[in-house]
């Protein structure tokens, strides 16, 4: 039998009646209020760790790091609710064998549909418009003429499950021409998810509208700094439904002030939700949402039980699905049969 814990709650109720349904398992709930101390006594025992994947949705003593790993001793697993895995030390997650999982794939029509919404909001000055509805607007139409997404060139940095549902989707559905940088990627499987491999450079240079959807890493970071901005195509948008701190907010601002991009849609933060003095809010064409590109009933419950349904899974001896750092699998089998007492079939 594991213990499984998890903080608050999981992204929907259907994962709880899945594990109550398989049983066998010690399901534990931490919340995030307790003191840290009465958390820890349930750590300590824990043999998986479900957490949620927005880095500021979580404690900072609750996030996995190797004073969290020494703290719980016999923990096995961690598993994101999404597929952003911010509130784990990955690096001190493999050198403590403790495997880490996420939920891949279960939000990816959600975030995809949301982004092409951002991506239509900005160029058809929507939101503009409705601001200038609401504040006694009475002049000509014309003032927000926007243009159509049909046939324009989108770049996509990043395409896993969600930047390749996103290709599919404005390739097929408003024939964009669709490049993509992906370096993990071969340029024939990037032609397999429905874009044209190109490196960051040309993306920059070429595309109409640029969508992240990489996740947040040393290598991501700051990846749209001054220079990625200023390289881009004049007037083009800017979209990130992925990671905060993948873009510089500053340098966002400065580039959108000066009228060299044409404006950007933002469902993610440095801090989140943004101060409401965040320069970001106070431009005309930005559209903002605090981080809800994943949040629909449908995507909510495919989380859910995709967390569910890997943790029964990977305690039944079976391979995760999901892995995030594969390299582990070794250690940690040999960890699994050393605390559970019975052999991993991974």
């Amino acid at each position: 039998m594991a213990r499984i814990a998890y903080l608050n709650s999981f992204s929907a109720p259907n994962a709880l009646d899945i594990l109550k349904r398989h049983g066998g398992h010690e399901i534990i709930r931490i919340d995030g209020e307790d003191p840290i101390e009465q958390s820890f006594e349930t750590l300590a025992r824990a043999h998986a760790y479900q957490c949620i994947g927005a880095r500021d949705e979580v404690p900072s003593l609750l996030r996995v790091d190797t004073d969290f790993l020494n703290k719980a001793p016999e923990l096995l697993v961690v598993s994101a609710s999404g597929s952003g895995v911010d509130v784990f030390d990955l690096a001190a997650c493999t050198q403590a064998g403790v495997l880490a999982v996420n939920q891949a794939g279960s939000n990816a029509q959600s975030v995809a549909e949301h982004a092409i919404n951002m991506m239509i909001t900005v160029q058809r000055h929507i939101g503009v418009a409705d601001r200038a509805l609401r504040g006694g607007w009475a002049g000509s139409r014309l003032e927000f003429m926007g243009s159509d997404l049909s046939g324009k060139t989108l770049g996509i940095v990043g395409i896993g499950n969600i930047g390749t549902r996103l290709a599919r989707i404005s390739g097929t559905g408003f024939s964009c021409k669709v490049l993509a940088y992906d370096p993990y990627l071969t340029a024939q499987e990037i032609s397999q998810r429905a874009a044209q491999s190109v490196g960051f450079d040309e993306l920059l240079q070429s595309a109409d509208i640029v969508s992240v959807h990489t996740p947040l890493t040393t290598q991501t970071r700051n990846l749209f700094d001054s220079d990625a901005f200023t390289h881009m195509k004049k007037g083009a948008i800017f979209v990130n439904t992925a990671r905060g701190s993948i873009h510089d907010e500053d340098a966002l601002a400065d580039v959108l002030a000066s009228g060299h991009l044409g404006g950007a849609g933002l469902d993610v933060w440095d801090s989140e939700p943004p101060a409401k003095e965040h320069r970001l809010l106070h431009l005309p064409n930005v559209i903002a949402t605090p981080h809800i590109a994943g949040c629909t009933s449908d995507s909510l419950a495919n989380m859910a039980e995709y967390a569910a349904t890997q943790l029964l899974q990977i305690f039944a001896g079976e391979p995760p699905p999901r892995p995030v750092n594969p390299e582990v699998l070794p250690r940690f089998q040999s960890r699994f049969a050393q605390i559970l007492g019975e052999p991993s079939q991974i």
